[in-house]
C-alpha cells in the first residue's frame, strides 16, 4: 500500500484519512493540519521524509503562475527544502490539467458562455481562470481583494500578468498567512462588503475554498460554486445560504474531496518516477487512464 501525507498550514479540525485505490494499486491519504505553525510543519516535514511515498504541501503555494512566468513563495520554497527524499507535490501540477480539463467538460452543458464568473484568486489557479476564459465567461479576478482588501477587480489574464509582474516578486517574500487564511483562520467566516457585493453580482464563484469559504456572505441565492476541499460541514455553509450547486474539481472520498495537492501526490507516488523528471504530460495522460469527473451536487430541493 501505497502512503501519501498532506501537511497543511490549516486547521488540524479538517484533518482526514481515507483508503482508495488507484488503477488498482490501494492507497492510504491523510491530511495532518498544523493550525497555522510553520516550524510545526516544518517538523513534520522533516519527520515523513522518507517514511512516506509522497507528500502534498497544504495552506501554501510553492509557485504562482500567470501564463509562461513563475513566482516563488518564500514561505512554500522554505517548506519545500525541508524535504530531501520524497517528492513533494503543492497541487500546481494539477491546477494546470485537471481543473482546466474540468471547465471546458462543464460548458459542455453548463451555460459558462457570457456567465459572470468570479475567481476569487486567478493566480492561485491560472488553468482554472485561463480555461473559464476560453469558454467565453465574464470573468472577475478578485486576487487582490480576496488577498489584499483592496476593491480593485481585474478583467483580463493581460491585467493579470500586469498586476502580477508588479506586486509579486514583493508579495512572494511576506509571510503567507499575510495573503491566505492559514490555522484557526480557516475556521473563520468573516464577511466584508467589498467582497460579498461580488459574490453576489457573479452567477458562479470559482476557486479555493478555504478563500471564498472565509467570506461567505449571508445569502448566496442560485450561486454555482466550482470548488474543491470541501467538507460535509462546507457543503451545509453553502446550503444554508441559499447556493443552488457545488462542483468539486476533485473526486469524494469517504465524506470530502481532498485538495489538489493531495491528488497530485497520489499521481506522482504512481509514477514512481523522480519528481523533477514529472512533467505535464504525465499528468495527463494518468487522468485519461483515470476518467475522474467533477462531482456535481444539487444544494436545494425541487
Amino acid at each position: 500500500m501505497k502512503r501519501v501525507v498532506s501537511v497543511s498550514l490549516g486547521s488540524s479540525t479538517r484533518d482526514h484519512r481515507a483508503e482508495t485505490t488507484l488503477l488498482g494499486v490501494p492507497f492510504q491519504v491523510e491530511r495532518r493540519g498544523v493550525d497555522g505553525q510553520f516550524k510545526a510543519a516544518q517538523a513534520l516535514l522533516r519527520e515523513l521524509d522518507g517514511q512516506v511515498d509522497a507528500i502534498g504541501l497544504g495552506g501554501v503555494d510553492i509557485y504562482l503562475r500567470c501564463r509562461d512566468r513563475r513566482y516563488a513563495l518564500r514561505d512554500g520554497l522554505r517548506l519545500q527544502q525541508c524535504v530531501t527524499k520524497t517528492p513533494v507535490v503543492d497541487g500546481s501540477g494539477l491546477k494546470d490539467t485537471l481543473e482546466a480539463s474540468v471547465v471546458h467538460q462543464l460548458a459542455k452543458n453548463f451555460p459558462l458562455a457570457g456567465a459572470k464568473v468570479l475567481v476569487v484568486s486567478a493566480l492561485d489557479r491560472f488553468g482554472l481562470a485561463e480555461a473559464l476564459v476560453q469558454v467565453g465567461a465574464q470573468c472577475t479576478f478578485g486576487d487582490k481583494m480576496f488577498a489584499l482588501d483592496l476593491d480593485q477587480p481585474i478583467y483580463s489574464l493581460d491585467e493579470l500578468q500586469e498586476q502580477a509582474d508588479k506586486l509579486l516578486p514583493e508579495l512572494c517574500k511576506l509571510p503567507i498567512s499575510m495573503l491566505y487564511p492559514v490555522g484557526p483562520k480557516q475556521m473563520t467566516i468573516e464577511a466584508k462588503p467589498l467582497t460579498s457585493g461580488y459574490m453576489q453580482e457573479a452567477d458562479w464563484i470559482c476557486g479555493d475554498f478555504h478563500l471564498i469559504r472565509r467570506r461567505l456572505p449571508d445569502h448566496l441565492p442560485g450561486k454555482v460554486i466550482l470548488t474543491n476541499t470541501v467538507t460535509l460541514d462546507d457543503i451545509e455553509q453553502l446550503r444554508s445560504r441559499g447556493a443552488a450547486t457545488l462542483i468539486t474539481t476533485t473526486p469524494e472520498y469517504q465524506g470530502r474531496s481532498f485538495g489538489t495537492n493531495v491528488l497530485e501526490a497520489m499521481l506522482v507516488a504512481l509514477l514512481e518516477k523522480p519528481w523533477q523528471a514529472v512533467d505535464r504530460q504525465d499528468y495527463l495522460r494518468l487522468l485519461r487512464d483515470l476518467q475522474w469527473k467533477p462531482r456535481i451536487l444539487t444544494l436545494q430541493s425541487e
